[in-house]
């Protein structure tokens, strides 16, 4: 059944070319579909957004786990990067308290407004919804505590550009999160494109301007691992 509600998403995933596109007001480079030696995934459409809120996720992937090991302190500004329909947004809004602010980013409008709706509906008011592009997030600069890309960073079409926007966007001593799944564990029943090896997760980002802090294996399927910015 994962695998079959996988094939869905990336099949829906496809037909997100033109709205990618038309997220970004900046003028787009051709995007890419292979990052040293790695193929590129398509990025989840939104009609694949119910797939987000399944009701296996917390046992497949342990987010209570994950949010944890984040270290969250109320009055923090996070990112929330490729946000969908608010998954973990949500919960890390009430982490943060009133005087912490969730900056959800994510280049489908369509996700933007599911997550207002379930910002509204859990009455919270501390979360900005970004609309980003392909190369931008548009993040202000020097802004943000913390960078959480859950599932995501395998989906930038231009690496090179949003790696360089997040650098420019952190706080000093401000972190980077990816969180991917295994690629080393054939047993993590997740299509190959949407899976990363820390070797290459570590080949991507160091020349990129990152150095790997602190890393957890504690989740079911995915690694955890924190970067800041190597100057």
């Amino acid at each position: 059944m994962m695998r079959l509600l996988q094939s869905i998403v990336v099949l829906a995933g496809l037909l997100s070319m033109a709205n990618r596109v038309a997220a970004g007001a900046d003028d787009v480079p051709p995007a890419l579909k292979v990052y040293m030696g790695r193929e590129i995934a398509q990025t989840m459409h939104f009609a694949g957004a119910p797939w987000l809120v399944r009701e296996s996720r917390e046992r497949e992937e342990d987010g209570a786990a994950m949010i944890k090991q984040l270290k969250v302190q109320p009055g923090q500004t996070i990112c929330d990067m490729g946000c969908g329909n608010g998954y973990h947004t949500l919960k890390l809004a009430k982490l943060v308290g009133p005087q912490g602010k969730i900056l959800a980013v994510d280049i489908q409008p369509e996700m933007l407004t599911l997550l207002r709706e379930a910002a509204k509906q859990a009455e919270i008011t501390n979360v900005k919804p970004i609309l980003g592009s392909l190369t931008d997030p548009h993040l202000p600069a020097g802004s943000v505590d913390l960078v959480l890309c859950v599932d995501v960073y395998h989906e930038f079409s231009h690496p090179e550009h949003m790696l360089r926007a997040i650098r420019k966007a952190l706080r000093p001593k401000g972190r980077l999160v990816l969180v991917e799944f295994r690629e080393e564990d054939e047993n993590v029943p997740i299509r190959p494109e949407h899976k990363m090896s820390k070797q290459q997760v570590l080949k991507e980002l160091t020349p990129n301007g990152f150095k790997l802090v602190e890393q957890f294996d504690g989740l079911p399927w995915q690694h955890l691992m924190f970067f800041e910015p190597s100057e």
